[in-house]
């Protein structure tokens, strides 16, 4: 086994630690919608001066400045305003942070990939862990002109880092460069501002625990009625008293509808965000709370009753049902899902097929075990060359949120979800269990027995069918030889079932056998119950 890493330790993922619903906020009239425009607009200009002095301050920022900023805010708008504000400012700024790290680390693994392959002489073949030189001379000399700009790249990300600068754009740097290219992304010059303006607008509050239904600034009733506290420019514009206004919509949650009812009859913390989808011309209001972390349950009572072993592929999950033992049982599935289109139609694929993989695990009473995958840094084209294909198989397969949304669907319906190491997984099952497992009536695919590989790494078990036979000889002295039954199972290596009778006319009907033999199958050794005669031989002349 020398050259294969170590693998990890099987474990159980945590549960969500938050929620997130979503409504829409119907019949709102034309009045509504301009001061929801308004106060947005207002609180996005603020939120974009304290996001410049937020990255302005760097890496000496510190809780005084968080409250000097949080001070100037608040008599623009109001305290609980301004605690928003620059909360969200925060968290921007250090999002932002952790993608410059990702992008640091990715340049540094570019930067080593082209300088080991222009070390080599050309043509020269890789290995399994190492890249081979470049094909000719002149791919030579274009990479080695890629690996000057990706050198000054990484000498600028580098000093930014140090010097903890981020570069952010309210409302997003793709809609921020589509600007220049409104012939690409089909839109014309008002329909961008229009775009460009809901998405920096600033309409999100922080709950607050022990305030009247767990929120002062937009406020939710359990009636459905919506209600927003208007900052100080724009006081005059209420329509209720203390400075609200009140909107002539009415909300209502289909989906844990009866947690927030719950949360909000008990005036505990729920914030809300009001945002407005353009393409669609519509508002929504999103509800969001935290919660306990889940006690998740021992690793061996998920497993006890066996688990499902899920393959994560780019058009479908390949699910196959183990024992307790690691044997398939059954049949295995396909929860197909397609990942063309739209942001939404591909989040819809992946949920339908989550569902059918939930529900059919929760039909069974078994737990789900999936790879632990991480794609960040395998997406590189300088990893995989000319594999373009390969790229981008990889860079479409939707492993984070996949994860993220198995995890919490599961949680709901109590089903466990047990993460392993993903290495070897597809190239061990091709090899051990494809074969074994494909028969006249069942075509075994390599995704397939990927998965009898995963369920069984998640059970303990090791992944080969069978171990090596004993060095000295076949017989029992040095153990059990097959890993397909437990040390307790009875039976598994007990005499063969005793079968009452002699074997031979030399032995009594009755004698004590301390092994048991089976029936003969030839017809010189088969037992009779009429008793043996010798016929006379016959004289003849």
């Amino acid at each position: 086994m020398g050259g294969l890493r170590e693998m990890a330790v099987p474990f159980v993922a945590p549960g969500p630690s938050g929620v997130a619903i979503r409504s829409r906020l119907k019949h709102l009239t034309a009045t509504d919608e301009e001061v929801l425009c308004l106060v947005g607009d207002d609180l996005g200009s603020l939120a974009s001066r304290d996001l410049k002095a937020r990255c302005a301050a760097g890496l000496d920022h510190d809780s005084e400045q968080w409250a000097r900023r949080k001070q100037v805010l608040t008599g623009q708008s109001s305290s609980r305003w301004a605690g928003s504000i620059t909360r969200a400012s925060h968290d921007q700024w250090a999002l932002a942070r952790r993608g410059l790290l990702a992008h640091l680390h990715s340049l540094q693994a570019g930067v080593r990939t082209i300088a080991h392959r222009l070390s080599l002489p050309l043509g020269e073949k890789g290995t399994k862990h190492a890249p081979g030189g470049y094909r000719s001379r002149q791919e030579w000399f274009a990479k080695s002109r890629r690996l000057h700009a990706l050198e000054d790249r990484l000498e600028a990300a580098r000093a930014d880092w140090q010097a903890g600068i981020v570069h952010v754009v309210r409302g997003g740097r793709r809609l921020l460069n589509g600007r220049h290219h409104l012939d690409t992304v089909w839109l014309t010059e008002e329909q961008w501002r229009t775009r460009w303006q809901a998405g920096r607008r600033f309409l999100q509050a922080d709950g607050e625990s022990g305030k009247r239904y767990g929120n002062e600034t937009i406020r939710v009733a359990p009636d459905g009625e919506v209600s927003v506290k208007l900052p100080a420019p724009l006081a005059h514009l209420a329509n209720a008293p203390h400075g609200r206004y009140v909107l002539a919509a009415r909300v209502s949650f289909a989906h844990r509808g009866e947690q927030w009812a719950d949360r909000i009859t008990a005036n505990r913390a729920v914030a809300y965000r009001i945002h407005e989808d353009v393409g669609r011309g519509r508002w929504y209001l999103t509800a969001s709370w935290t919660i306990p972390p889940v006690q998740t349950i021992p690793l061996e009572v998920a497993r006890g009753n066996g688990l499902v072993g899920v393959d994560t592929n780019a058009d479908h999950l390949a699910a196959w049902r183990l024992d307790e033992h690691g044997n398939p049982v059954g049949e295995p599935l396909r929860f197909a899902y397609d990942l063309t289109g739209t942001a939404s139609h591909r989040d819809a694929q992946v949920r339908h097929a989550l569902i059918r993989l939930l529900h059919w695990a929760q039909r069974h009473g078994l737990a789900i075990a999936v790879e632990d995958l991480d794609f960040t840094t395998e997406r590189t084209r300088e990893k995989h060359g000319r594999r373009k294909k390969f790229r981008k198989l990889i860079s479409g397969m939707p492993v984070a949120r996949l994860r993220a949304r198995l995890v919490s669907m599961a949680a709901e319906l109590g089903i466990p979800v047990i993460a392993v190491d993903p290495a070897y997984t597809s190239k061990w099952g091709a090899q051990h269990w494809q074969k074994a497992l494909t028969g006249k009536n069942r075509k075994t695919t390599r995704h397939d027995a990927a998965a009898v590989v995963i369920g069984r790494r998640a059970l303990g078990h090791p992944i080969r069918r069978r171990t090596a036979p004993p060095p000295a000889h076949r017989s029992d002295e040095q153990g059990h030889r097959t890993v397909q039954a437990g040390s307790v199972v009875p039976g598994r290596e007990g005499n063969r079932p005793r079968i009452p009778g002699p074997r031979t006319r030399s032995v009594s009907p009755d004698a004590e056998r301390t092994r048991s033999t089976r029936a003969s199958k030839t017809v010189r050794g088969a037992r009779s119950d009429q008793a043996w005669v010798q016929d006379p031989l016959l004289l003849t002349e």
